[in-house]
C-alpha cells in the first residue's frame, strides 16, 4: 500500500471513529482533498483530526466536525444547500459532493475569491460562492432544502430559519462564543421547529455586515 492510500484509510478510520458512519458523506470525503483548501506548512497537516488557521483570522474547521455535520443536514442528491461561512471551502466542498445545488456566503471577499479558485482547481461546477452579511442569508434564492451554518449565534437565527423550506433541516452551533456551545439540528415542520441538541462544539461568532479584509 502507498503513503497516500494509507493516510487516506487512517483519516477514513479516524472520521468512523468520531461517529461519522454514513457510507456517502465517508465517500465525498475520501475525494475532497483538504490539502487543496490548505496553504504552506499547513498542507502536511491536511489529515489531522484538528482546526487549522486560514486568512482573514479563520479557521478550517477539523475533518471530524465537518463530517458530523454534514451528516447531521442528511443532504439529499435533489437539494439545494445554503451555508453560511464559506471559509477554506472546504465544507462547501463536501456538501457539493452530495447535493444539487451549494450556495456559500461569506462576508470575507478574500475567502470566497480564494474559495472560488479552489473550485475551479477542482473542477467543481454547482457552488456559487457570493461575499455578503452571512447572517441575512440569500433571500433571493431561498427557499433551501438544508442550511448548514458554521459560525456560532445565540439562537437559530430567525432570518435564516425563513429560507428553510417545510421539511428542511438546519445544522448550526449555538451560544456565546467565549463559552461551550451546542451544535442543533432544526427540522421545520408544518406545525413549527423541531430541535435536537447533537454535541458541544466551539466555532467562531456569526458576525454581522461584510469584512474589511
Amino acid at each position: 500500500m502507498n503513503i497516500a492510500a494509507d493516510i487516506k484509510m487512517q483519516f477514513l478510520f479516524q472520521l468512523r471513529a468520531q461517529g461519522v458512519t454514513d457510507s456517502r458523506v465517508l465517500t465525498a470525503m475520501e475525494h475532497v482533498d483538504r490539502g487543496a483548501f490548505l496553504t504552506g506548512l499547513f498542507q502536511k497537516r491536511a489529515y489531522d483530526d484538528v482546526p487549522l488557521a486560514i486568512a482573514c483570522g479563520q479557521t478550517i474547521s477539523q475533518p471530524s466536525i465537518v463530517g458530523l455535520m454534514t451528516q447531521a443536514l442528511d443532504v439529499q442528491p435533489r437539494d439545494k444547500v445554503l451555508e453560511i461561512g464559506t471559509g477554506s471551502g472546504y465544507q462547501a466542498a463536501i456538501l457539493a459532493r452530495l447535493a444539487r445545488r451549494v450556495y456559500t456566503v461569506d462576508r470575507y471577499k478574500r475567502l470566497t475569491r480564494d474559495a472560488e479558485t479552489t473550485f475551479n482547481a477542482l473542477n467543481i461546477n454547482n457552488i456559487t460562492a457570493i461575499t455578503a452579511d452571512g447572517s441575512l442569508g440569500l433571500p433571493d434564492q431561498s427557499p433551501f432544502d438544508r442550511i448548514l451554518v458554521t459560525a456560532a449565534a445565540e439562537d437559530p437565527p430567525s432570518t435564516l430559519l425563513a429560507q428553510l423550506r417545510i421539511g428542511g433541516i438546519m445544522v448550526l452551533p449555538v451560544g456565546q462564543s467565549d463559552t461551550v456551545q451546542r451544535l442543533i439540528r432544526v427540522t421545520k415542520t408544518q406545525t413549527g421547529l423541531d430541535y435536537e441538541e447533537l454535541r458541544t462544539v466551539r466555532f467562531v461568532p456569526l458576525v454581522e455586515g461584510v469584512g474589511q479584509d
